[in-house]
């Protein structure tokens, strides 16, 4: 029989991932290409022979997924294996019509498939959502397992943007790793808090690898999951935070239910400023598809470093790139802390937009009014800074959270928000300590 033939629909992560722990030494399947979206400008690439193996010595082709009927027909697709994360029921409905209509079966793979064992304990942090507040969550936790006095690396979920052979296997220890890697700003979000913490950091492509090499060096492995995707390594302890803000979005986005039904502890997150119909609706969604779980109350309330530079002033506000864009949010910690300040006006920067920040807005508007934190390039930083420049107001409130400055050139005047996550009940933190002391 010829082996069948195979496209992953993917966002360079997951898809990858996917293809390395599932399909890359199974001669039962030809991986015709790979399929792009989400991240802009990933697609035109080729996934290398050095990482595909040597099934494929001339790489596998990376394309835009908007060609995805072309590539089924004219590469004879028998099977499209759906790879990203952070969408909608409907969205993944939408692309098995599509793929089936156009003759090709669709797929998704069991997390059990593609979760590789580690030999050390593994604390995996998850989310319903991108945006929920995973980054103070992680936060809290590594600071936690530092208490056990072992070494702790974390393993963020991949953000693979450059030339994937040379990020294979990523290793951040300081800030000028990052430099030296050129680090976009969404992956720069992701690696200082832990470097700020104390942690190295890996990330990359291959992470059999990864984990072998985190591995030498760790104790505990904190396993930072992104795009509210499930887990790579199969965890010792697993940890889903869902957002009040959107609730109903644990039963209604994918893989999002797949975390929360699976999920040792739910953390819900932003309790202080959420609707208690809201909090409540998530606590019963929990008793009724995940009774095992230990379903905990959090809070991450948001302050500024200085909030009389915001009172009565008109305000730009940057918030994290993706809870914006994929993540559907159309506000972050900036504005809640801007609104707090007193802030007499948040500034629109959307008719000041310029190239790939305006097409943001344009594929995002639910950004529109915001201004999020976009720089996968150079050039994208560019047009950030120059909407920054632009914009008519008499403070920037930065949202994100690092310090934008290490990046951009913003010569107004600005604030940092902060938001760190408070948890009263002393469960989470037993129930962690236990699961990484074995």
């Amino acid at each position: 029989m010829l082996p069948k033939r195979i496209a992953i629909l993917g966002a360079a992560g997951r898809d990858f991932h996917n293809f390395n722990t599932v399909f890359r030494d199974d001669a039962s399947v030809e991986v015709v290409a790979f399929t792009a979206t989400q991240i802009p400008g990933i697609e035109g690439r080729t996934y290398p022979a050095v990482l595909a193996g040597a099934r494929y010595p001339k790489g596998i082709p990376i394309v835009d997924e908007k060609e995805l009927e072309s590539l089924i027909r004219e590469k004879k697709v028998d099977v499209c294996v759906f790879s990203y994360s952070d969408v909608s029921y409907a969205h993944v409905m939408h692309m098995a019509a599509l793929c089936n209509a156009r003759g090709a079966d669709f797929w998704l793979l069991a997390a059990d498939r593609t979760m590789i064992q580690s030999k050390k304990p593994v604390v995996a942090i998850t989310a319903v959502r991108t945006g929920s507040g995973k980054s103070q969550t992680t936060r809290w936790i590594s600071r936690v397992v530092k208490e056990t006095g072992k070494k702790v690396v974390a393993v963020r979920h991949p953000m693979p943007y450059g030339d994937l052979a040379k990020q294979a296997c990523q290793r951040f220890a300081n800030f000028e790793d990052l430099t030296t890697e050129k680090c976009t700003i969404e992956e720069r979000e992701e690696y200082e808090p832990h470097i700020a913490n104390g942690f190295v950091v890996y990330s990359g492509v291959d992470y059999g690898l990864i984990l072998a090499q985190a591995e030498n060096e760790a104790d505990i492995v904190l396993w930072d999951g992104g795009n509210n995707d499930m887990p790579f390594y199969k965890p010792s302890i697993y940890i889903c935070i869902a957002d009040p803000h959107r609730a109903g979005h644990e039963t209604s986005y994918y893989p999002s239910e797949t975390n929360f039904l699976r999920a040792d502890v739910i953390v819900i997150n932003k309790c202080d400023t959420a609707d208690e119909k809201n909090i409540g609706a998530i606590e019963d969604a929990a008793r009724r598809l995940n009774p095992a779980a230990k379903v905990i109350r959090a809070k991450s309330p948001v302050t500024l470093n200085d909030p009389a530079m915001v009172k009565g002033k008109k305000a730009l506000v940057i918030e994290d790139g993706p809870t914006l864009t994929h993540g559907g949010m159309s506000f972050g910690a900036g504005v809640v802390a801007a609104r707090a300040a007193g802030a007499a006006e948040i500034v629109d920067p959307t008719p000041y937009a310029v190239d790939s920040i305006a097409a943001t807005y344009a594929k995002y508007p639910n950004a529109q009014g915001i201004l999020p934190a976009m720089g996968y390039g150079p050039k994208q930083i560019e047009d950030l800074e120059e909407t920054i420049r632009r914009t008519p107001c008499d403070v920037v409130v930065i949202g994100t959270p690092i310090d934008l400055t290490r990046i951009l050139k913003i010569e107004k005047p600005m604030v940092r928000a902060g938001y760190e996550l408070e948890v009263d009940d002393p469960a989470l933190r037993d129930m962690i300590l236990a699961a990484v002391r074995g």
